[in-house]
């Protein structure tokens, strides 16, 4: 079995069923030193950022569903790429799965990704709520044209 961190669409319960239909959730967790993007790619990623944290879900994968994620994560093209990175879950530090966007470069999200499957997600998991808002900043309708608010203070 493998744990796996998700921070973006991932955390959607009603999509990982869809994906991985024997995916079990084991609840939130947080990965420090990192935070969160979204890349030119329109997709959400991470990136290191000392003194930052990334919060998340552990998923526990069968092989079938780690090889459906890595299919929906287009590991064959280069958009993401698998990771092993420490995660704090329950006052302990778990090594969990994590996907890394290609691209470290900020860009805007796709549309309906943010606001209609990463932010509810974040919501529903009952994510710190500075967090989920700072996850509504990278929302198209919060640019008005120019970079999101500093999405580097995600804790």
């Amino acid at each position: 079995m493998t744990v796996h961190f998700a921070y973006g669409s991932n955390m959607s319960r009603a999509l990982m069923q869809a994906r991985c239909p024997t995916a079990r959730a084991l609840g939130t967790a947080r990965l420090d030193g990192w935070r969160f993007i979204v890349t030119q790619d329109g997709y959400a990623s991470i990136v290191p950022s000392p003194g930052s944290a990334v919060h998340g879900v552990l998923w526990q994968l069968a092989p079938r569903d780690l090889a459906a994620l890595n299919t929906y994560e287009s590991l064959h093209t280069g958009l993401y790429r698998p990771r092993i990175l420490p995660v704090r879950f329950h006052g302990r530090i778990l090594r969990a799965l994590t996907y890394i966007g290609r691209s470290r470069q900020e860009g805007r999200p796709r549309s309906g990704y943010q606001n209609g499957i990463v932010v509810p997600a974040a919501r529903g998991w009952e994510l710190p709520e500075r967090y989920v808002a700072e996850l509504s900043r990278w929302s198209p309708t919060a640019w008005c044209g120019a970079r999101p608010a500093e999405p580097g203070d995600l804790r």
